[in-house]
């Protein structure tokens, strides 16, 4: 009887002690997930649901355990998580950080700005000056300081001293992710630039295994990727673009794109190229037939697809190609095959 007795005891002991330590777990889960102060502006949409909130918390790395915080909504059911965009502190327990979007404590002098991919930092930079009071002379001032570029870089796993390089026109070329942003009204040059980076970031760390397999930088695969986002009207050209681009790189050839010649001549695509645009000596013009390999970095923003692309070209064995008034590409793989395509669609 006694035997039964202490049995039962360890039981209840250890049944005890196993709830003692997930109520600790739980309460560790709320906790912040940073001692540091640092405000992320995070948005929920109208009709998300609770479970759809915790996990894009949680993602965003606002909060420590989605269990814990799905167990804390349960017990507070009388919580409404409220549409709207806040600033948030990963500094702030799960508890405060909940709370506040329950009582709605919406930051309402919230600026959205849309990027479009493919389009170049200047291009941003304007939005930019749109929306804020900003000066264009106050952003570049930002980009062009190499004290704050090299604290990026510090920052960043993906940026290096490529973008220290005094040939670059726009050292940030290629790393702004294009991408929907609410912003704070009072953002500073640097947050703006930072919230961009972190999305540039996340973006990245999907690629960053096979970019380090590639035999290529980060670099160099931003810039190829920019270079396919604005010499392609279509995805589903993007992979051969890309073959095109690897090909030539291969056998040490020019590769002679145009959007390449635009940016080192800082023309926009619209506009016109004379003959010294495409003849000129720089450190982008690829049409000039002395310049082999890369331009010295991006000449756009460009999305996923076009990075992808990159990386993945297709095993077409192509040397040129040729965009008709649509914006289709047409590939050859002699030059007598690509000035007879030049026939045929000009």
């Amino acid at each position: 009887m006694r035997k039964k007795n202490k049995k039962i005891l360890i039981i209840l002991i250890s049944i005890l002690v196993v709830i003692l330590i997930m109520i600790g777990l739980y309460f560790y889960g709320l906790t912040s997930v940073s001692k540091n102060s640092e405000e992320v502006t995070f948005t929920i949409t109208r009709g998300t649901g609770k479970r759809e909130i915790i996990n894009d918390l949680y993602e965003a790395k606002l909060i420590k355990s989605k269990i814990a915080a799905t167990i804390y909504v349960g017990l507070h059911r009388n919580l409404i998580m409220q549409a709207g965009t806040y600033t948030l502190d990963r500094r702030d327990s799960t508890q405060d950080i909940i709370n506040k979007i329950s009582i709605g404590d919406v930051l309402d002098d919230s600026i959205k700005i849309t990027f479009i991919e493919g389009k170049r930092v200047t291009d941003y930079i304007k939005q930019i000056t749109d929306k804020f009071d900003y000066s264009e002379e106050d952003i570049l001032k930002v980009l062009e300081n190499p004290e704050y570029l090299k604290k990026l870089i510090n920052k960043y796993d993906f940026l290096d001293e490529s973008i220290l390089n005094n040939d670059l026109y726009y050292s940030l070329e290629g790393y702004l992710f294009p991408a929907t942003y609410i912003f704070a009204k009072d953002s500073s040059i640097e947050a703006i630039l930072e919230k961009m980076l972190d999305k540039s970031e996340e973006v990245l760390d999907n690629y960053i295994t096979r970019i380090n397999a590639s035999g290529y930088s980060v670099h160099e695969i931003l810039t190829m990727a920019s270079i396919i986002e604005n010499e392609t009207m279509q995805k589903e050209d993007r992979a051969v673009a890309s073959a095109v681009i690897h090909n030539r790189l291969n056998r040490n050839m020019s590769l002679g794109m145009d959007v390449t010649a635009y940016y080192g001549a800082r023309k926009a695509l619209n506009e016109t190229l004379t003959t010294e645009d495409l003849n000129a000596d720089n450190a982008y013009n690829t049409r000039n037939t002395s310049f082999i390999g890369l331009p010295v970095g991006p000449i756009s923003n460009p999305s996923a697809s076009s990075i992808e692309a990159a990386l993945n070209p297709s095993s077409d064995t192509y040397l040129y190609f040729y965009a008709d008034k649509g914006g289709k590409l047409h590939f050859a793989n002699t030059y007598e095959e690509f000035q007879g395509l030049i026939a045929e669609y000009s």
